[in-house]
């Protein structure tokens, strides 16, 4: 296994993080230090980061469906909660996949394995998130192509990939971009205020029947799925 890799499943970040850490001088495999990123970790070597001895936790995966009113974070905010409030104690070393906002709600994924949210999060894979998406007032079909083709914002063109209206004011919205509360200020500038979002689908990932604040395990077959999704092996 390649050493950056080796070093994302200790929990040290992202690959590209781990390159640096790399780099730095940082790490010993049975006692030497390396610099090489094309350094292969055999099953027997002994590797050492930041001066403590790492190895890689089992890869973890878990789908959290994300009630409104609670935070993205590990940091609480006055009264709100966070979700590692909810979720189990043992989940406390899993880093949440992306966002949700505070009053935003739905699938939100969890991993120990660095490469693959980062892989999932980068703008450069395209990685589709599927909202369902609830407004004050209903939609006036002829904003479709607005929505396709862009909305401009402070940090530029923000556009759907695709959009599917369910109901007057109830819509299927498909983003690849990543750009903070962008459904809300999609809508908003098109003068619509968002009631209610949910995020039902990332990648080949659905939020299914699970139940609001539950929470459940990724089967290896799922995960290996996201894997090949994000162009992983």
């Amino acid at each position: 296994m390649r050493l950056n890799r080796y070093l994302a499943l200790c929990g040290l970040g992202s690959r590209r993080a781990c390159e640096d850490i790399i780099l730095a001088g940082s790490v010993r495999i049975n006692g030497r230090p390396v610099r090489e990123l094309s350094t292969v970790v055999r099953p027997e070597d002994t590797v050492f980061a930041r001066g403590r001895e790492v190895r890689p936790a089992a890869p973890r995966c878990i789908a959290f469906n994300k009630p409104p009113g609670c935070l993205s974070s590990r940091r609480s905010q006055g009264d709100k909660p966070t979700i590692y409030d909810l979720l189990p104690r043992d989940a406390a070393n899993l880093a949440h996949v992306g966002r949700l906002d505070a009053e935003s709600e739905g699938l939100l994924l969890l991993t120990n394995d660095g490469a693959l949210a980062q892989a999932l999060t980068h703008p450069s894979r395209h990685v589709e998130k599927e909202y369902e998406v609830i407004l004050d007032r209903p939609f006036d079909p002829s904003k479709t192509a607005k929505l396709l083709k862009g909305v401009y914002l402070e940090e530029g063109r923000a556009r759907a990939a695709n959009v599917r209206l369910d109901a007057p004011n109830k819509l299927r919205v498909v983003l690849t971009q990543g750009i903070n509360r962008q459904i809300r200020r999609m809508f908003a500038a098109l003068g619509w205020d968002v009631k209610r979002l949910t995020r039902t689908r990332l990648g080949p990932l659905r939020l299914g029947r699970l139940p609001r604040g539950g929470w459940r395990e990724l089967s290896a077959k799922e995960v290996d799925l996201l894997r090949r999704t994000t162009g992983q092996r």
